[in-house]
């Protein structure tokens, strides 16, 4: 795409990493200790206010810690507004990769995503393209719950997360919160009788809430690109165009958007599909305590089976082939919602563009060593799914040796181009 003139710049938008990396095969981490995050994060915590009873009853629910069985863990424990609805992981460290439950013994096993602009994401499903099928939507890193209703049924009842013993005990909780009568006044006087009606009508409250303004403002620097109220820097014009070129970063065929197009809406930067990036394994959660633990994302989908269309043949083959993929995540206010991949394994986003280009031109900088001094590639898969690691499409598709897609200059320009998607933007005024 041809870069016109609604174009702006932000500047370099990346997280101080808090905790450190596995250790490369080479002994190499990135140096990352010299970035400074700018972004107004607070303006994302003064977001748009709730438009009607249900939400307001929803955000009420979302924010309330009594409904965990420690009185200390709400929804917005794990999605806090000011951080773009992601996770404060940890009170002494809030990049530690997945969430402290309402019991701190406790912890979960995959990082909190961000819940903004979920409410645009399809009901999971597969969608024929070309002959073949593509796993697509759904909530959670592996697609599990179609809704956001469904999605927020699930952390009041696991015991990682809000650890309520029953529904009966979570809808008790809510009968003698303060804003019961709002409950009541949304779901009708016998609202409580009922309890699986009184919790699915708690979870449809929330999601009213997760589909307010809130949560999809499209208020960054970007948006601002679009509507001509902005222009971009030479530094982020050319990140801009490195995004989209199909021999470069090629970011865009998985975090799409409509290059056609000046509507927000059509820049979700995710096309809601499943990917397989060979991620490292992250030895500071606690499930990988456990060498034979491995996270298979989508293959491991509770019913899945059930779901393949009828007319896959090897429906064996094609469940294996899904091992190891994760939903691919918006990169709207990806700036401020580290760490980042489903196992939180990266602090920076500097960190996550150079092991996109590097992963296999360089294995040696992100993989641990094997007992033959060479790197373990896609260690945090068993050997048998290796294959299903996406190495064909650009910029995986290099060796080792070879130049990468991106050199450094380019990664920074490409940084600085996904710190224009951080909402709360101002424009300024023209004098």
């Amino acid at each position: 795409m041809k870069l016109n003139d609604t174009t702006l710049w932000f500047g370099r938008m990346t997280v101080v990493a808090a905790m450190a990396l596995a250790p490369a095969c080479n002994g190499l981490a990135e140096d990352t200790a010299d970035e400074n995050p700018e972004v107004q994060s607070s303006a994302l915590a003064s977001a748009s206010a709730p438009v009607d009873d249900k939400a307001r009853l929803g955000a009420a629910i979302f924010g309330d810690t009594r409904l965990s069985a420690s009185g200390t863990q709400a929804c917005a424990s794990c999605h806090e507004a000011g951080r773009a609805f992601t996770g404060n992981n940890n009170p002494e460290n809030p990049l530690f990769p997945v969430a402290t439950g309402a019991f701190v013994d406790l912890v979960g096993g995959r990082n909190a995503p961000t819940a903004m602009y979920m409410k645009f994401s399809p009901r999971f499903g597969f969608v024929l393209d070309e002959g073949e099928y593509t796993p697509t939507g759904g909530q959670f890193w592996d697609g599990r719950a179609d809704t956001l209703a469904d999605q927020a049924k699930g952390p009041f009842l696991n015991p990682r997360e809000m650890a309520v013993a029953s529904k009966a005990d979570v809808v008790a909780l809510l009968r003698t919160a303060s804003y019961a009568r709002l409950f009541r006044r949304v779901y009708g006087r016998s609202a409580f009788d009922d309890v699986d009606s009184a919790y699915d009508d708690m979870a449809d409250a929330i999601q009213a809430f997760e589909e307010t303004p809130t949560f999809a403002p499209f208020s960054s620097k970007f948006d601002a690109v679009l509507t001509g109220r902005a222009r971009f820097s030479a530094a982020e014009a050319r990140g801009f165009a490195l995004f989209q070129d199909p021999e470069k970063g090629n970011c865009i065929a998985c975090h799409a958007g409509d290059p056609t197009s000046h509507e927000p809406s059509d820049w979700l930067f995710t096309d809601f599909t499943y990917d397989n990036l060979g991620v490292p394994r992250n030895a500071a959660i606690t499930d990988n305590a456990d060498p034979a633990h491995f996270d298979l994302g989508l293959c491991a989908q509770p019913g899945l089976a059930a779901k393949l269309p009828p007319d896959i043949e090897d429906k064996a083959a094609f469940l294996d082939s899904l091992c190891g993929a994760f939903k691919v995540p918006t990169l709207r206010n990806v700036a401020v919602t580290a760490p980042y991949m489903h196992n939180g394994f990266f602090s920076t986003l500097r960190d996550v563009v150079t092991f996109y280009v590097t992963r296999d031109t360089d294995p040696a900088r992100w993989y641990p060593c094997g007992g033959d001094g060479q790197p373990k590639k896609f260690d945090d898969l068993p050997e048998a799914y290796h294959a299903n690691v996406n190495t064909s499409e650009v910029p995986y598709d290099r060796h080792p040796g070879e130049a990468p897609r991106l050199d450094a200059a380019e990664i920074e320009d490409v940084v600085a181009f996904l710190g224009t998607l951080t909402d709360g933007y101002r424009p300024r005024r023209r004098q």
